[in-house]
Parts: C-alpha cells; structure tokens; sequence
C-alpha cells in the first residue's frame, strides 16, 4: 500500500511551466545580439549623451563670439577650431546635435503618423484609395529633397517650415508602405474572421492591421530618421534649412563653405557629425530589418 502511494505520488505533474518568450521578449534578444543593431545603438546613443550633455561638456553658449580668436585651427582650447566670428565649433556642433536629432526624430514621428493613417485608410476603405494614391503618386513624383526645398522655400527658412518640408516629403513613402503591408493582412482569416463577428472598421484597424504593420514601419522610420538629418543638412546648406542663430550641423556646414581652403575644420567636424549620425542610425535600420522581416527569416 505504501509503495502503491509512493508511485502514485510520483507520479503526479507538477504545475506546468508558463513560457516568458514572448515574441517581443524574443525580438529584443535578438536584436541585442545583431551586431549592426548593437554597433549602431551605441554610436547613435553616445551621441544622444552628448547633445543632452551640452552644457556640462562645453564652454559656454553656441552664439558666444570673440574676434582674437577667429580661424583657431583645432587645438588643446579649442578641440574643434573656431569659426569666423570665433565662436567655438565645439559647442556649436554639440548643440547642434540638439536641433538636427530633434528634426530628425520630428519628421519621422509625423512622417510614420500621417503616412500610416493614409496607408490604412487607402487598404481597408477601397473608395479612397485611387485618391489617396494618387495624390501620394503625384508627391512621390518629385524627389524628396526637391519636393522639400519647394516646400521650404514657399513657408520661409525657419524650424517649424523645415519640419513641414522632410515630413511632406516622406509622408508618401511611409504611406505606400504601410498600405502594402496592410493590403496582406487585410485578407488574413484573424481579420475575416473579426468582420465576420461583427468589430467595426475602426476596432479591426486598431486592434489587427495597425499592429501587424508596424514592424515594417519601424525599419522605414530608421532610414526616414537618417535622410531627415541628411536634407536638413541640404536645406541649411541652401540657405533654406535652419536659420542662424540655431546651431544645426547644417547650417555650421553652409557658413563654412566660404573658408573650406583656409579654415578646413568649420566644414570637417558637422561633417563627420552628420555621417556617423546617419551611419548610427542605418546600421540600427538594418538590424530591425534582419531580425523583424519574416522573409528574411525563411531564407536564413
């Protein structure tokens, strides 16, 4: 009898383990071990430290002038030289982190907003989309960086006329994007299946198409992130981009263009400054790309 009870005892399951490996769990691992996503992260990061570190790491205000010191080339004093007007660049390329990374971001969160409203509402709604895609068929025809100079020139060179340029620019390709992906999940038996029970057209959006497209949307928003930074830079340099006296890496580039032979450095350092930001963030773009496109997967 005791030996009867002792088997069945041991025999008896245990409380059945939950798994903790949610798919979002196991998307953060993976990312955290794609070395492009790793390398990028920290570059972007590091860079993020120093624009919130401004006023600790530098010398003093962005604006701040002095004409003994004009056309210091790089030094112990002066890491990155001096400008024409002998304020020290410095400071203003720090600063200006704050001003391109904050335009950078801006465009790419309305760019995603806008773009996946359009996106959605062209998939489910059949009646609006040829209109929806055709008014973002005819933006799509001009290239982005013309298509926000035209803006930008209309609205005047100021910050808010330059964030309405990039956004306008690339709210059609967020747009097409989301559409396509929405377009596949539309027909999905989960989505039926939600219509069949009688969920609202807005609850199915919220609640099935919008989640499932935001995978995609993250990896176009990396590089919409990057090619703001990058037009910004265009705009200033034209003179229609982020007007003085806010320190951007573009404008610091455009007042410098005038002494590339002799004061090489004003160009140089925003320069570099713009590139490893657009590197940092591409490099993070392709490791959401690898580790989120299912497509991806299947080949690997």
């Amino acid at each position: 009898m005791t030996d009867a009870t002792h088997g069945v005892g041991a025999a008896t399951p245990g409380p059945a383990r939950v798994s903790t490996n949610s798919p979002m769990r196991l998307a953060l691992r993976r990312l955290m071990r794609h070395r492009s996503f790793r390398v990028g992260l920290v570059m972007l990061l590091l860079i993020v430290l120093l624009a919130w570190a401004a006023p600790w790491i530098t010398n003093g205000t962005p604006n701040a002038t002095s004409v003994r010191v004009r056309f210091t080339p790089p030094s112990l004093d002066y890491p990155f030289g001096t400008d024409n007007f002998g304020r020290d660049l410095w400071t203003r390329v720090v600063y200006g982190a704050r001003v391109s990374l904050w335009i950078g971001f801006t465009v790419a969160l309305l760019s995603a907003f806008f773009g996946g409203i359009i996106g959605v509402c062209a998939a489910w709604f059949r009646r609006l989309d040829s209109l929806l895609m055709r008014i973002m068929d005819a933006l799509m025809a001009f290239p982005a960086i013309l298509l926000a100079i035209g803006v930008s020139a209309v609205l005047g060179p100021q910050l808010s006329s330059v964030i309405i340029a990039l956004t306008s620019a690339y709210i059609p390709r967020c747009a097409r994007m989301v559409r396509a992906s929405a377009l596949v999940i539309r027909e999905q038996d989960y989505v039926e299946a939600a219509r069949i029970s009688g969920a609202s057209s807005l609850r199915i959006i919220l609640r099935h198409i919008l989640p499932n497209c935001l995978a995609p949307l993250l990896v176009t928003l990396t590089f919409v992130f990057a090619y703001a930074i990058l037009a910004e830079a265009t705009l200033s340099f034209l003179g229609i981009g982020t007007p003085p006296p806010h320190a951007s890496w573009g404008n610091i580039v455009a007042q410098g263009r005038d002494f590339a032979v002799e004061a090489w450095w004003i160009m140089l350092f925003p320069g570099l400054a713009i590139s490893i930001s657009a590197l940092s963030i591409n490099l993070m773009g392709d490791g959401l790309r690898d580790v989120l496109d299912p497509r991806l997967k299947i080949e690997g």
